[in-house]
């Protein structure tokens, strides 16, 4: 658990990362090299979640690499089943990070949303939904590793 007590904005108990995978984690379908060290040290402290519409086809390997199985997101209403994923576990729970079209409504359910910039692109309507934005995944992780960071950026 994260424990972060945000000026002006309360205090937040983060139990849950949702993450995003294609686009967000993932490039072309392939994680970068360093995600599997970086993803392994969060989860002594936050439970990890992965949404995906397998894209690229190569989730299954991406599961094995993790030693989790994501959740399949099926077509047709993928950011309202994204949204309610999130709901599920307790909004006030979560972080969640993404970069698609798809992922802004579980960045705005969320309590807090993390839009990250991607080599695959990243949705205008996401970086609208999010808290704060940054240049790229391992940014974004690293900030739950030091997230008094999110305090100095996030306080009001």
């Amino acid at each position: 658990m994260i424990e972060l007590t945000i000026p002006g904005r309360g205090v937040f108990s983060i139990e849950h990362l949702v993450c995003d995978v294609n686009g967000t984690l993932a490039v072309d379908g392939d994680l970068p090299d360093g995600m599997i060290r970086v993803l392994t040290q969060l989860r002594d402290r936050l439970t990890l979640h992965l949404l995906t519409a397998d894209t690229h086809g190569r989730q299954a390997r991406i599961d094995q690499q993790l030693g989790l199985k994501a959740v399949r997101i099926t077509s047709g209403n993928e950011a309202i089943q994204k949204a309610d994923y999130v709901q599920q576990l307790g909004a006030d729970t979560v972080v969640a990070i993404g970069q698609g079209a798809n992922d802004a409504g579980m960045l705005t359910a969320s309590a807090l949303g993390i839009c990250v910039l991607s080599p695959e692109g990243t949705a205008v309507e996401t970086l609208l939904s999010a808290d704060l934005v940054v240049p790229d995944i391992f940014t974004a992780l690293e900030l739950l590793e030091k997230p008094l960071r999110l305090v100095a950026t996030l306080r009001k």
